[in-house]
């Protein structure tokens, strides 16, 4: 596992993977916030002042840390930052599927005749959780901004 961890080819490919699903996903929620507040009421797991705050930051903080994972800069907490909103996604739509609910996850379009949640929707974010921890816990800066300011306070 420490020989995964370590892969510097690996983790580049998983950080340009994770960090453009952010990116792209977090592009229609910031252009249009109110649609993903009511993708958000839709689960209906929150207080009524809370989704259009949710709405609001979330896509921002999506945003921030597909860069920062993109581009190796805070990798441990950007992506312990998705890894914590993969958990949270997938427990409100395992809620959402249980209580019976057939509504759109708005993931990547807020149109509410997009794609709606189902068992393979667990198992993608199942997935992205999964990638995200990897990238948490690798060990390498190879590839990375990091790596390249390093070598230019040596040189």
């Amino acid at each position: 596992m420490k020989n995964l961890l370590s892969n510097p080819q690996l983790v580049l490919v998983s950080r340009v993977f994770i960090g453009l699903l952010f990116i792209v996903s977090s592009l229609d929620k910031i252009v249009d916030p109110s649609a993903f507040a009511r993708a958000v009421v839709n689960y209906g797991l929150l207080p009524s002042w809370m989704p259009a705050i949710i709405a609001t930051i979330l896509p921002w903080v999506e945003l921030l840390c597909g860069f920062a994972v993109l581009f190796g800069v805070l990798l441990r907490g950007s992506s312990l930052l998705l890894s914590t909103m993969l958990a949270l996604f997938t427990l409100a739509v395992i809620s959402a599927l249980l209580r019976g609910l057939d509504i759109s996850c708005g993931c990547f379009t807020q149109d509410p005749a997009a794609g709606h949640i189902g068992w393979m929707k667990v198992v993608q974010n199942t997935t992205l959780f999964v990638l995200t921890l990897f990238l948490y816990f690798s060990d390498t800066t190879k590839f990375s901004i990091i790596e390249y300011l390093q070598k230019s306070e040596t040189a």
